[in-house]
């Protein structure tokens, strides 16, 4: 029997958080930073909240996708899709044995899984038309037309620094898991969902498809979070408040604003698509959808943002 008056609080983490660009990757590696993140989500739970953690999957996907290119000689390549639904599994692995962990020292009643999640877009959505999201890694010039030519991948140059492949990254439209997530969260579980932003499914000629796509993690958790109803929607950055006018002398640091402000700030430019800008709207958006409240923060902050002396808080007005 769940309990309807529970708090739920919708995280977004970045994939960053378990694979930082100082590192090489090693399973080590990623397995003592989830269990630095299992030591924020857990006060999280301190705080009230049944969790519902969101992942990125950024630096892991990227991984997957070289393996996959090192061994195509040998092994047939997987698509895209089916790569983000392996990183959901190895990443909800490190993030439950972290957690389960934490739990059992700290005694906390809780239990934790993973929930393999789809997430529905529109295989018409104009994004399929101008792909501009960069995966994998670099390739020369020359590699970078054979696999043009033998796999159809759409190329850009980066910043000099070789040629990467882009894909399409859509609007989800429909978080196909959401109320089984929200079950089971109401049941005292913390649950991992989303992973990667989900994996981007959509009806192709009737039949349920998996996409050559990447979904945006912010908007993903944010769209799980107005369909389950959550009464916070947290979004775990690498700053610990947002600001306006951002690295300059007059920089100023936002502890709470409006929907009104939010859009004011937006318009002038201090949110850029390429950082804050993504965040911001996946905010505005579960806001305007009946949502209560966003909290933007570090995970080193949180604990104090949660008691309202760091952060910053987005509200409806």
């Amino acid at each position: 029997m769940v309990n309807s008056q529970k708090k739920i609080a919708v995280v977004a983490l970045g994939g960053n958080a378990l694979l930082p660009e100082t590192q090489v990757g090693t399973f080590e590696e990623q397995q003592a930073n989830a269990d630095t993140a299992a030591e924020v989500i857990l006060g999280i739970v301190r705080s009230g909240y049944e969790v519902i953690l969101v992942h990125g999957n950024g630096p892991q996907v990227g991984q997957v996708l070289a393996q996959n290119e090192e061994s195509a000689a040998k092994i047939p390549m997987m698509p895209l899709d089916v790569c983000v639904a392996a990183t959901q599994g190895t990443m909800g692995y490190m993030l439950t044995t972290a957690l389960r962990r934490a739990i059992k020292r700290l005694g906390i009643d809780k239990n934790t899984l993973t929930v393999l999640t789809n997430v529905a877009v529109s295989h018409t959505d104009q994004a399929f038309q101008n792909p501009t999201k960069p995966i994998g890694g670099f390739f020369s010039a020359e590699k970078a037309q054979e696999m043009k030519e033998t796999k159809g991948w759409q190329m850009v140059e980066d910043s000099g620094r070789g040629y990467r492949r882009v894909v399409p990254s859509p609007k989800p439209r429909k978080i196909m898991e959401s109320q089984a997530i929200r079950d089971l969260a109401l049941a005292g579980n913390i649950v991992i969902a989303c992973g990667g932003g989900g994996i981007p499914v959509a009806k192709v000629n009737e039949k349920l498809t998996g996409l050559e796509a990447v979904i945006d993690k912010d908007f993903a958790s944010s769209l799980l979070a107005e369909e389950i109803g959550a009464d916070i929607y947290i979004v775990l950055t690498g700053v610990s408040q947002v600001a306006i006018n951002y690295g300059k002398p007059n920089m100023q640091l936002l502890k709470k604003i409006n929907v009104s402000e939010a859009e004011k700030y937006m318009a002038e430019g201090h949110f850029p698509p390429g950082s804050m800008g993504p965040k911001i709207k996946a905010a505005l958006d579960f806001i305007s959808a009946g949502g209560k409240e966003v909290l933007i923060t570090s995970a080193e902050k949180l604990e104090a943002a949660l008691q309202g002396e760091s952060g910053t808080y987005i509200v409806s007005c």
